[in-house]
C-alpha cells in the first residue's frame, strides 16, 4: 500500500493570487498534474498558510492587494529552505526579477503563464535554462510596460510619473492615452 501522506507533503503547492478566476483555474490544472493544492488570495493568508505548514512548492503573484508576494516567498524559504517558489507578475522587469531570485524564488514568469510553464518551472533542475521566447516583447512594448509600472507606483499621478521618468507631462499623457504596442 502506498503512503499517500508522504506524496502529498512532497507535492504540496501553495498558490497565492488575488485574481480569483485565474487562481481557481490554476489550482484545478495543478491538481490534475498531481499537486496537493492550497490557495490564498492575500499576502496575510499566504503567510498564515506557510506558518501552518510550509509547502514544497509555491506560485505567488508579485502584486497583491495587501502587499508584495515576495514576502510569502521569503517566509517560505525561512520555514522550508528546500522549497521551490516562483513569482508570477503582469509587471515584469529586470529589477523585480533579480529581487525575486534574491528572496528565494527559483523562477519569475510573466502573466499570463499557463499551467505547463508553471509546472516546468517548479520541476526544473538547478542548471535549467529557459528557452528564448518565439515572440519576445518589442522594444516599444518594453518601454510602454516600464512607463505603466512607474505610473502605477506613483499612484497614477501623471506629474510625478513624468518627473521620475524625466519626460514632459504632456508627452507622458499622450503615451498613456495610446493603446499598448505589440
Amino acid at each position: 500500500m502506498l503512503d499517500t501522506t508522504a506524496d502529498n507533503i512532497e507535492r504540496s503547492l501553495l498558490i497565492v493570487d488575488d485574481d480569483r478566476p485565474f487562481l481557481q483555474r490554476l489550482a484545478r490544472a495543478m491538481e490534475m498534474r498531481g499537486f496537493a493544492v492550497t490557495t490564498a488570495e492575500t499576502v496575510a493568508d499566504g503567510l498564515a498558510r506557510v506558518e501552518g505548514g510550509p509547502p514544497a512548492y509555491a506560485v505567488v503573484d508579485m502584486r497583491l492587494g495587501d502587499g508584495n508576494g515576495l514576502d510569502v516567498i521569503s517566509a517560505l524559504k525561512r520555514r522550508r529552505p528546500e522549497a521551490r517558489g516562483i513569482i508570477l507578475t503582469g509587471y515584469g522587469n529586470i529589477a523585480t526579477a533579480v529581487n525575486a531570485v534574491k528572496m528565494g524564488a527559483v523562477d519569475y514568469l510573466a502573466k499570463p503563464a499557463d499551467a505547463d510553464d508553471i509546472c516546468a518551472a517548479l520541476n526544473a533542475q538547478a542548471d535549467y535554462k529557459p528557452q528564448l521566447p518565439e515572440n519576445p516583447m518589442s522594444a516599444d512594448r518594453v518601454r510602454w510596460e516600464h512607463i505603466q509600472r512607474v505610473y502605477e507606483l506613483c499612484g497614477r499621478n501623471v506629474s510625478e510619473t513624468a518627473r521620475r521618468l524625466s519626460m514632459h507631462r504632456r508627452t507622458l499623457q499622450r503615451i498613456l492615452a495610446k493603446r499598448a504596442p505589440r
